[in-house]
């Protein structure tokens, strides 16, 4: 993917990653988790000069999801969730932005996609990693050397497992098996914080310390 372009766009209250993705040739792409700012990622996808064809959710908390309406209106684009992720999207309470005092909720999704699912948007090749753990139905999308973890993992860290749905065995086994078992220059794009490596991570994170992949 000699051709991929990748823009990061930090939305909201609980400053989410949102990642603007897209071919610089075919100027076709997507946007992975529009968590608020809406007129910030619209005006993103502006000044970079490509089309958006579909949104793409890691998972469906509410600070992940805050933009997905009025993007989704705005260009017309189908919406991507993992398998068991839907229900949050349309409950404050599933995707605990009544938690946190808000009451977010977006549209449902038109595709749910499962693991090792290869989903195909105007050329961009993404392989879905069924990664649950932070929630039920968080997922992965894998594409030439970028890897999108949303809040399975961060730099020096893991997504927390103390919130509704939350599991931090899966969690950590979500790691192991797809996170961990990648080559270590493979960049992982978390939802909140600094790009890493999958290298840097076996190395440096103090959770996965001894973990199968080493």
């Amino acid at each position: 993917m000699n051709n991929m372009q990748i823009e990061t766009i930090v939305v909201g209250p609980f400053e989410v990653n949102c990642y603007l993705i897209f071919d610089a040739v075919s100027k076709n792409g997507v946007i992975i988790d529009p968590g608020g700012d809406d007129y910030k990622i619209a005006e993103g996808i502006d000044r970079l000069g490509f089309t958006p064809r579909a949104i793409l959710l890691t998972h469906g908390h509410g600070d992940h999801i805050a933009a997905v309406e009025s993007l989704k209106g705005k260009f017309n684009l189908p919406l991507y969730v993992g398998q068991g992720e839907e229900p949050l999207l349309a409950s404050p309470s599933a995707n605990i932005s009544s938690f946190f005092g808000f009451e977010i909720t977006c549209p449902p999704a038109d595709f749910s996609v499962g693991d090792s699912q290869v989903v195909d948007i105007a050329g961009l090749k993404f392989t879905v990693f069924a990664t649950p753990g932070h929630s039920p139905g968080s997922v992965c999308y894998f594409i030439g050397n970028s890897l999108f973890c949303g809040d399975v993992l961060f730099n020096g860290s893991i997504g927390r497992t103390d919130l509704p749905g939350g599991n931090y065995q899966q969690l950590i086994d979500s790691i192991d098996k797809y996170i961990l078992s990648l080559p270590d220059d493979i960049i992982c794009y978390p939802g909140h914080g600094p790009i890493t490596t999958v290298g840097s991570e076996r190395k440096n994170n103090p959770f996965l310390a001894g973990r199968r992949f080493v």
